[in-house]
């Protein structure tokens, strides 16, 4: 009996109580309580409870979107918001996490600073029928690989955990990407706080024989120093399986400023095991792979730079076909 008693006087609360005490809870939260009873779906629903859930400057996310994001209430909103929408003339992708509501963030291409990326003999622009921005880079042949994207600290949700993936496909002819390793990395006001080696393309996705460009050592020792592709020398043919590789360690940088980013035991444990991160397959058909994660206290620390480099083997590389680098919290 005073069992049941309790709930009827919980039930008996006004529903701005109800409403006041779930806010703190979470959106999932918030969803079950629905089922509670009708008091307790009311106030689940209500307004109250989910605007709290969504970032402090939804309102000004709203304004910068390039198309009127039509919602009947904060709920409503919400649930839109968890799928992105092209802010700043198209400029770039916002949306919230589903679990937490904080904000995510993509990069287009674009926006992106490549190496060669404005000349035409090495990277070419073009629509692409399953990118959400309007053109795409696609790869068509470099031996120096640079890709990096930034984010100003200030942007993101205070006190979370973020990860940042290269959105990404291969055509079927790409090639050079198995070997050697490509190398991503994460810094935050000029310190790395993140560093690995990374696999774009999969062993398997290329089993057979392909005829590859390798310049001989002599004229990449000029180009790294010069800085400027050449033209491939010779044509020689890429083994069957790749040489047997081990992620590199990557070396204390003693000069480097102290920082509070504590090391993250998921990229130490990488380490260890000599790990390679390969690429995963989203739910909208492109790939990505993980660029790094790092922590944003309360968005003082300055500019997220997220990279993926591979520019110490020599080899012609083509056929990537870069969508962004999107930002979201860490899973």
């Amino acid at each position: 009996m005073e069992v049941g008693g309790s709930c009827s006087d919980i039930q008996g609360l006004p529903e701005e109580c109800v409403s006041h005490a779930i806010s703190f809870t979470s959106p999932r939260d918030a969803c079950r309580s629905e089922a509670v009873s009708a008091a307790f779906r009311s106030a689940a629903c209500s307004d109250k409870v989910w605007r709290s859930f969504l970032p402090a400057d939804y309102a000004e996310m709203l304004a910068r979107a390039v198309d009127r994001v039509e919602f009947a209430s904060m709920k409503h909103l919400y649930f839109r918001l968890c799928d992105p929408i092209l802010i700043d003339g198209g400029k770039m992708g916002f949306f919230v996490d589903r679990d937490t509501g904080a904000k995510c963030f993509i990069l287009p291409a674009r926006e992106l600073w490549i190496v060669w990326g404005d000349t035409p003999q090495y990277w070419r622009w073009v629509p692409h029928p399953e990118s959400r921005f309007s053109e795409v880079a696609e790869l068509l042949n470099v031996c120096w690989l640079e890709i990096q994207g930034k984010i100003n600290c200030r942007m993101l949700s205070k006190r979370s955990n973020y990860s940042a993936y290269l959105i990404f496909k291969l055509s079927n002819s790409a090639r050079g990407f198995r070997f050697p390793l490509q190398e991503v990395s994460v810094t935050i006001g000029g310190v790395h706080v993140s560093k690995f080696s990374v696999r774009l393309m999969e062993e398997q996705e290329s089993s057979r024989l392909r005829p590859i460009l390798r310049r001989p050592r002599i004229m990449w020792n000029i180009l790294h120093h010069a800085n400027l592709p050449q033209e491939p020398q010779e044509d020689l043919r890429e083994p069957l399986n790749d040489p047997p590789v081990e992620a590199p360690d990557v070396p204390d940088d003693a000069d480097e400023p102290q920082h509070d980013q504590l090391p993250d035991p998921n990229e130490q444990a990488r380490r260890d095991r000599g790990m390679v991160l390969k690429p995963q397959t989203r739910q909208d058909g492109w790939m990505e792979i993980l660029l790094g994660e790092f922590y944003n206290e309360e968005g003082d620390d300055g500019d997220v730079a997220m990279s993926l480099l591979e520019i110490k083997g020599g080899n012609w590389k083509n056929g990537l076909i870069v969508q962004g680098i999107e930002i979201r919290p860490k899973k």
